[in-house]
């Protein structure tokens, strides 16, 4: 018998039709042949999902799902083929469509969070960020003028954002030669600019806080990435960084776009019609 969709990370049915085929075909249709697949995709999807949202350990799965191995190692071999990556990319173009965008961005705005980590990350991949305070890991991430994610770099801590950003812009300049115009703060400032026009040909544009400003100040165009990053951290995965491996790091942040971007198109919120609203929703 088939699952009941009960939890708010599962997929909708028109969520499924928009991934479903932007992930590899089965080795059992290929020419080269293969097992059939013993658990549906859309359950695989839907446990990984399951993780992403509500932060839980793999093993602690519900047992509605298939096999957390099972689901993980779908996880690592898509991650591996760069499949999240692809239907990032697919979604953006449809979003920026739909907004009357161009499908592929030409600027696009740049900016790091330094995350905590869990006892599970290694000594190798992570480092202590002394601006911030923070033993852990950093995400350098781009997005587009329109908050979406391009890609995500993850990074230890300690590695600076200058340094960072050579291999940020670098994998830009490859997967998006359309791109002229990156926008970021003043730590990207100095050489990297020099270095960014002459050998990319990438235009870095930084947007400085106000000398007299004073508490909370909303900056044009930083605000961009920000936003963004409080998207990625509603899933409660990314409240802390959990993973072993940096590759798996993100890949579970570009998952995290990927349904944000979903639930976008399909005009679908992440309460089911089905599930009563809090106390105190209801007493408002």
């Amino acid at each position: 018998m088939a699952r009941r969709r009960c939890y708010p990370s599962d997929t909708w049915d028109d969520e499924w039709a928009l991934i479903e085929p932007l992930l590899p075909t089965p080795a059992c249709e290929t020419k080269a042949g293969g097992r059939p697949e013993k658990h549906p995709r859309r359950e695989i999807v839907d446990a990984i999902r399951y993780v992403v949202d509500t932060g839980c350990k793999w093993r602690a799965l519900p047992k509605d799902y298939p096999p957390w191995r099972t689901c993980y190692g779908f996880l690592a071999r898509w991650a591996a083929a760069g499949v999240f990556g692809q239907i990032r990319d697919q979604l953006r173009q449809r979003v920026r469509r739909d907004m009357g965008r161009a499908p592929n961005a030409v600027a696009t705005i740049i900016d790091s969070q330094s995350v905590k980590a869990a006892e599970t990350v290694g000594r190798d991949s992570r480092g202590y960020d002394s601006a911030k305070k923070i033993n852990g890991r950093k995400r350098h991430l781009v997005v587009d003028t329109k908050g979406l994610p391009l890609f995500v770099v993850v990074t230890p801590a300690d590695m600076t954002d200058r340094d960072a950003a050579k291999e940020v812009l670098f994998r830009l300049r490859l997967m998006h030669p359309e791109i002229t115009i990156v926008w970021a703060d003043s730590a990207y400032a100095g050489k990297l600019v020099t270095w960014a026009k002459k050998y990319l040909n990438l235009t870095i544009k930084t947007v400085s806080r106000p000398k007299d400003a004073k508490g909370f100040v909303v900056l044009p165009r930083r605000w961009v990435v920000e936003r963004t990053h409080a998207w990625v951290m509603h899933a409660r995965r990314h409240a802390r960084d959990y993973e072993r491996l940096i590759q798996r790091s993100e890949a579970l942040i570009t998952l995290a776009a990927i349904t944000l971007m979903t639930r976008r198109i399909t005009q679908r919120q992440s309460r089911r019609k089905d599930q009563p609203l809090p106390r105190e929703a209801q007493r408002d």
